[in-house]
Formats: structure tokens, C-alpha cells, sequence
């Protein structure tokens, strides 16, 4: 992998192509004296703006099928996904990351968030940390990123400095590399193979990308991880059969999906998982013994 971050190309902070594509996401709320309204029209407002977002996010899902198609041949022979993003988006990135090992009973080193700004970035601001048009790629490098892997880049505005510059690189290197934005054209989508672009429109309280944009992203991660795990076998059925039992709450459900799965009473059931530690193990060593 080359060590050094090429900067050539960026015609400005912004990237290529700088400001001069149109950013929905910057443009006016279609509501307006939102301070001289009741709490009830602002939250029915606000619930018809969110209502645009599924819609906006299934314009997408031939992208969004692609990718994953893409990330289960990397994954089954050993790839990782790397989410990087800053602000919001990079909180959301980390947030679905931190979620696969407890649903789907996966190493945490197979789906990795990284924020502008390191871990610090997910309570407070980081000043300039998303202008870092280096650092994105070098935290990629020093966790031995490889052609097996996936990046996937988040911005809501599609022109964060931190996100460009890793996606670039990562390209360069033929690393699969995704880019998830809410403005059409963006520049994170120009440096991206599978450009994903949810246009969700204007923003209830004007350029707040954490309302629509961010709804609209996480329902794109979820899409990403959860297809990846279940065709990567971590689900069976509808169910988690793989998930950590971590607290009392899923070992009760991962007895009452072992007595579904093969009848046994509650005690029974709770007393095989909880030897196995997770259904599947306990339905197949219940299996394999009494069949």
C-alpha cells in the first residue's frame, strides 16, 4: 500500500469538483417561523419530512445491492468493512460497527468505525479534524488495510476532507471503496466505486444533516451489515442464532428460540445455551447427539 496520501486533484478543501455541484442538504427548510409554532405542528412537520426518507433511501437500493454482493466475496475470504466518516456520520458508522459482534456474535475487528477526530469525536466536536485530507487513510493504514477489505465513506454533504482523501487512496490501492452521501454528484461520490446518494431534500431546521440525512444513512448501514451477515450465515430463519449473551434479556430469548427450534422445555432449553453459548451451537450439539 503506498504510505504517503495523494492530494493531487483536490481543486479545493472541498475536493474535486470544490462547491460547484448543488447541496440539497444546505439548501432552505421548506417550513418556515418554526419558533412561532405549537409542539404539535412542529412534530407533525417533522414527521412528514421523515416520511420522504424510505423513499428516498429505496432510490438506492440497486447501489446498495451491489455492494454487498461485493462485500460477502471479500468477507468470506477474510475482509473487513471500514466505515469513516466525521460528525454525525462518522457517529453513525461507529454506532452500526459497535453493533455486529452482540447481533451477530462477530469479532469486532470485521466491522470497524472510524470517526475525525478518534474515539474524543463521539461526544464533542474535534476542531478541523474532518479538514484532514491525510488522516483517513493513514488510520486505514495502521490497521493493515488489503484488497480483501471494503471502505465505505459517509458524508451527509459528500465533501468532508477526512472522508475524500481515505476513499482516494483506498481506490488507488484496488480497494473496494463506497461512498453514502444525500447530495447528488458529490465529491466523495466522484472518488467512489459504488456511489450510494439518498436524496432526502431540504432539512427541517436548515442544514441540520443530523433530521433527514443521518435517518437516511442509518438505514443504509443497517441494510449493509444485516444482508452481509445473513448471507454470511448468521441468521437463520429470522432469527439471531448467533448473537452474545450478554445480558438476561437475550439469554430468555435465545431459550425460547431453542424451544421453538427443537421443542424442549424452558430449563432445558436455558441450560444447553448457556453450555454452548449461542442457540446455533446448542441446536446443532442438541442435534448431533439426539438424532
Amino acid at each position: 500500500m503506498k504510505n504517503t496520501p495523494d492530494e493531487t486533484n483536490f481543486n479545493s478543501p472541498l475536493g474535486v469538483g470544490g462547491g460547484s455541484f448543488i447541496k440539497v442538504t444546505e439548501q432552505s427548510s421548506l417550513h418556515s417561523d418554526l419558533d412561532k409554532k405549537s409542539v404539535s405542528q412542529l412534530l407533525s412537520e417533522m414527521n412528514e419530512e421523515d416520511l420522504k426518507v424510505p423513499l428516498a433511501v429505496s432510490k438506492a437500493l440497486p447501489q446498495i445491492e451491489e455492494l454487498v454482493e461485493k462485500i460477502v466475496v471479500r468477507m468470506k475470504q477474510g475482509g473487513r468493512i471500514f466505515y469513516l466518516g466525521a460528525g454525525t456520520s462518522g457517529r453513525l458508522g461507529v454506532l452500526d460497527a459497535s453493533e455486529i459482534p452482540p447481533t451477530f456474535g462477530m469479532p469486532p475487528q470485521l466491522v470497524v468505525g472510524l470517526i475525525a477526530g478518534g474515539d474524543v469525536a463521539l461526544r464533542n466536536p474535534v476542531e478541523n479534524a474532518e479538514d484532514n485530507l491525510k488522516r483517513g487513510w493513514e488510520e486505514l493504514l495502521e490497521r493493515n488495510i488489503n484488497k480483501n477489505d471494503t471502505v465505505v465513506g459517509i458524508a451527509a454533504s459528500g465533501t468532508t476532507p477526512y472522508v475524500i482523501g481515505a476513499l482516494r487512496n483506498a481506490r488507488a490501492n484496488g480497494i473496494l471503496t463506497a461512498s453514502v452521501s444525500c447530495n447528488p454528484n458529490s465529491p466523495i461520490a466522484q472518488e467512489a466505486e459504488i456511489k450510494i446518494e439518498a436524496i432526502v431534500g431540504p432539512e427541517f431546521v436548515t442544514g441540520s444533516t443530523r433530521l433527514k440525512s443521518g435517518t437516511a444513512q442509518k438505514l443504509i448501514l443497517n441494510m449493509i451489515t444485516t444482508t452481509t451477515m445473513i448471507k454470511m450465515g448468521r441468521v437463520k430463519g429470522n432469527k439471531m442464532v448467533n448473537m452474545q449473551l450478554s445480558n438476561a434479556k437475550l439469554v430468555d430469548r435465545g431459550t425460547r428460540m431453542i424451544m421453538e427450534e427443537i421443542g424442549l422445555e424452558y430449563e432445558q432449553a436455558k441450560n444447553i445455551l448457556l453450555i454452548h453459548g449461542s442457540v446455533k451451537k446448542a441446536v446443532d450439539a442438541y442435534r448431533e447427539k439426539n438424532m
